[in-house]
């Protein structure tokens, strides 16, 4: 559960349309990771009975159950009312009457202690090794109550870590009962599970003692890595917004990453909020803020937020972290509203959460007994309730839940509502955004639709290489719909590239706009996106995202890709490119040659009407011996020799005339490239082995690389490819 903010920059980016590939035909780097489908969620539409086109009939039902906990207490006593049935209930969303599916009443008086027993809810062997703990089943959870504190280690200066820590402890000590299971999770450089849900009270103290540095490990001093926290000392504040936007984001993000962590845990849970408040900027970061509130109330999760600044006397000159005031501020009120304006903003995202996923805010007190107070009388006893909604729009809009209670004198505490799941036709350019991120980080792959991917490497210097990614979708897959006399699309990618300790080292995000002639036919071709990244020597992973904004439905692709260090290599050697078409082009890359920039064919499949284009670079060919008779200052020559052989079988049914090189023809990065022209007419359809032969002759290095192509007959109407271009995030 890691976050991670660092974005980095891609070259340029091209778009084509290319010829349809074979599946059977794509190189061995360009396979899809996996062909497992995605199934749809039956949660899509309510209960309905469909015509098919066979005649027969589809059942679709909606599976998603909407869950909340009702605490029902007398009006006179503030007591909670026992021996309530499902008949004294009745539940409406948005007004209407709702059926209840799902009826359950817990209490911790019925709770079987646990001792030192630890549940593997958010973590697995959280608790260290050689931990003998036992783990608790799911039915031995029932009764208990299950109570996550999270420190926010990056909002909180030193002063408040301390407060909230004592308090922690306090309870943990004093007032922690035999049905309390506790977790513990923090936000520094990551997001950590620092203890998993336990009744250890010992083990919760000491690792609680760890966020500001009382309970050493080893012979650490003073605070650990845990947090994350600098002084701000800055006379002068410069424009923070967008910073601002990015570390919300980021906690809110966290919280979003706990709560679907404890969506596998049915009982209800709490969470104790530690934080020195959330900046937030206007609208921004609201797509984030729903997204963690739709997980919590899906998780059962309510939030109790606590703010750690405790009590504040807020003075019209500000802090010592702040510059002195010009000006008449200081006199006539308005320093004194503005400090006041921004304290409250920073609690206004907290009270949020709380009151939309059933909990409470606590704020300007140095007292935090009493929110360790309120989770406990607020989970002591409750009745969980179920219903499945009988709108089936997912619209993503809020919708208000109303319970009611045939029995007078009872006042019901039930969260408010909640956000109904949002298809893509309903979902903002926000939270289009995020599904795009959320992808990209997922570890799962999007296979609505199918994506092909291939990565070449060209050395620019010893310590850089320029590597052209290129990614294929099938143009069947694009609803293109009509816009005038053009067949028009969009598509969105985006991408990544994480390095071997999984640090962010590249990324990219394009949303290309197709706008086709329909005589290209581009439901019958594929479509080319090309993008490029400048790496040094190192194995890394790709991940590219690729998205139609008709439907939104997904398709990904994961490959990695190794950048060799060449320093002691042989014969230097770049990858091999394949490619059918070349497109003029006034860019400067190393797939330019003569004005003309080839495109890579990943799929390797070309007709019988085309050329098959070789495309490679050697680096730092061995210079031959210079002759007797050789003018002084002059450089020695180079003696590259290069040929590509056809096999069919165990015959060689085609070999081009050798092709030889004597001096560098890329000057600047002491290179040789070569380039070999195909003719394909000769050729019979069929599928080919290809056996480049290089040899430095000079050197006496060589290399034999081999690959597949499959050769297909001309199209009947085939329309000549037209290039469309789309731009890369820099």
């Amino acid at each position: 559960m890691k976050q991670s903010l660092q974005r980095f920059g891609a070259g340029i980016a091209a778009l084509a349309l290319m010829l349809p590939a074979s599946p059977s035909a794509l190189s061995q780097s360009a396979q899809p990771v996996s062909t497992t489908q995605n199934s749809r969620s039956a949660q899509d539409a309510a209960s309905q009975v469909s015509n098919t086109p066979q005649g027969g009939y589809v059942l679709k039902m909606n599976g998603e159950l909407v869950l909340t906990n009702v605490v029902p207490r007398d009006a006179k006593t503030g007591e909670v009312v026992l021996g309530l049935k499902q008949s004294d209930f009745s539940i409406l969303e948005n007004g209407k009457p709702q059926r209840i599916d799902t009826f359950d009443f817990e209490t911790v008086d019925k709770a079987t202690p646990l001792n030192e027993a630890t549940v593997s809810g958010l973590a697995i062997g959280a608790t260290g090794p050689g931990s003998k703990a036992v783990v608790a089943k799911p039915e031995e959870l029932r009764n208990h109550r299950l109570i996550v504190m999270f420190f926010d280690l990056t909002s909180m200066q030193p002063e408040d870590l301390d407060r909230c820590v004592t308090a922690a402890q306090a309870f943990l000590k004093t007032k922690m009962q035999p049905a309390d299971l506790v977790a513990l999770v923090s936000l520094g450089d990551t997001l950590t599970v620092d203890q998993d849900f336990t009744a250890d009270k010992n083990a919760l103290i000491n690792e609680v003692g760890v966020y500001n540095g009382t309970e050493g490990q080893g012979f650490a001093l003073g605070a650990t890595a845990n947090s994350n926290q600098v002084e701000d000392t800055t006379g002068y504040t410069p424009d923070e917004s967008e910073y601002n936007d990015l570390n919300t984001d980021r906690e809110l993000y966290a919280l979003r990453s706990v709560s679907k962590a404890l969506e596998k845990i049915n009982e209800k849970k709490s969470m104790l909020y530690f934080s020195g408040g959330i900046q937030r900027d206007g609208i921004e970061n609201q797509a984030s803020l729903r997204a963690a509130i739709n997980a919590a109330v899906r998780a059962n999760l309510a939030i109790y937020s606590v703010d750690t600044r405790g009590l504040q006397a807020i003075g019209p000159l500000g802090d010592a972290s702040t510059g002195s005031l010009r000006g008449s501020g200081a006199y006539n009120g308005a320093a004194l509203g503005n400090n006041m304006q921004a304290n409250f903003a920073t609690q206004e995202v907290m009270g949020t959460l709380s009151h939309d996923t059933g909990g409470t805010a606590f704020f300007d007190s140095n007292d935090f007994a009493t929110a360790f107070a309120k989770v406990q009388h607020d989970t002591s006893a409750y009745y969980a309730i179920g219903f499945h909604s009988t709108n089936p729009a997912r619209d993503g809009k809020f919708r208000k839940l109303t319970i009611k209670i045939n029995r007078p004198g009872i006042k019901l505490e039930y969260r408010p509502g909640y956000y109904a799941p949002a298809d893509f036709r309903h979902s903002g350019s926000e939270d289009r955004e995020q599904e795009l991120n959320d992808q990209l980080a997922s570890d799962l792959p999007a296979t609505d639709m199918a994506v092909y991917m291939d990565a070449l490497y060209f050395r620019l210097d010893e310590n850089r290489f320029y590597v052209p990614v290129s990614i294929i979708v099938p143009g069947s897959q694009i609803p293109f719909v009509k816009g005038g006399d053009k067949d028009k699309a969009t598509l969105d990618i985006v991408g990544s590239v994480i390095d071997e300790v999984n640090r962010p080292i590249g990324h990219v995000r394009d949303t290309v706009k197709l706008n086709l002639d329909p005589n290209l036919q581009a439901r019958q071709k594929n479509i080319q996106y090309t993008t490029s990244f400048n790496l040094p020597p190192g194995k890394y992973q790709m991940k590219f995202v690729v998205r139609e904004n008709q439907t939104g439905r997904m398709g990904s692709f994961v490959a990695s890709i190794t950048l060799p260090d060449m320093k002691k290599s042989p014969l230097k050697m770049s990858s091999i490119l394949l490619a059918s078409a070349r497109i003029p082009t006034k860019k400067t890359n190393p797939l330019v040659r003569d004005g003309q920039e080839y495109v890579p064919n990943i799929s390797h499949v070309f007709r019988q009407d085309q050329h098959l284009y070789l495309y490679y670079e050697i680096y730092n060919p061995t210079r031959e011996k210079p002759a007797e008779n050789q003018p002084k200052g002059s450089k020695p020559g180079i003696s590259l020799l290069s040929s590509l052989e056809l096999i069919q079988g165990a015959t060689k049914v085609y070999e081009t005339p050798l092709v030889q090189a004597k001096s560098i023809n890329v000057e600047g990065r002491d290179a040789v490239a070569i380039e070999l022209d195909v003719p394909l007419t000769g050729l019979k359809p069929g599928q080919y082995l290809c056996q480049l032969n290089v040899i430095d002759d000079a050197g006496g290095s060589f290399a034999f690389p081999r690959f597949a192509v499959l050769v297909k007959q001309p199209a009947a109407t085939a329309s000549a490819a037209a290039p469309a271009t789309g731009t890369g995030s820099e």
